[in-house]
């Protein structure tokens, strides 16, 4: 098995990342009626890049781009224990890395970011309907904690 490796993602990377990001959008197509058709875009991924609050990681396996995800630090409500969480979005694997652990290096890196920065609580955000996603993060330790509803009203 080839040795892959999780790094900070690099302005070099961009165009990959971009093609990630649309991956990600087909990927979630059927799960949101909501989503705009043509090409959409979710982040700003060259901003993230140099971002202090944004840890942004690639994984990488002789010299290709297996999967990327980041981890932004966002204050919270006043209400909750904790004055600010990571938050982790553009979690993505390419097919062929796929079941090779490339999501759990991802998330313990970004897990190391977070414990450097006094972080103690990750959340995201992830499709009810996308049960494979849901069992990567149950196995990388992340548990239900509430459900959004949206009712479509017509004009």
């Amino acid at each position: 098995m080839d040795k892959i490796i999780v790094r900070k993602a690099v302005y070099s990377d961009l165009q990959t990342l971009f093609e990630f990001e649309q991956g990600i959008v087909t990927t979630e197509r059927p799960f949101d009626s909501t989503l705009k058709e043509g090409l959409i875009h979710y982040y700003d991924l060259e901003a993230m890049i140099g971002a202090g609050d944004v840890e942004l990681l690639v994984a990488e396996c002789d010299g290709e781009l297996a999967g990327s995800g980041y981890a932004r630090i966002e204050d919270v409500k006043d209400y909750l224990k904790h004055p600010q969480h990571a938050y982790l979005g553009f979690m993505y694997v390419k097919p062929e890395f796929r079941g090779r652990g490339v999501n759990q290096m991802i998330i313990g890196g970004l897990k190391e970011w977070c414990r450097e920065r006094h972080i103690t609580e990750m959340r995201l955000e992830v499709y009810d309907d996308n049960l494979g996603a849901i069992k990567a993060y149950e196995k990388a330790g992340f548990k239900k904690l509430l459900v959004w509803m949206r009712l479509g009203i017509d004009s």
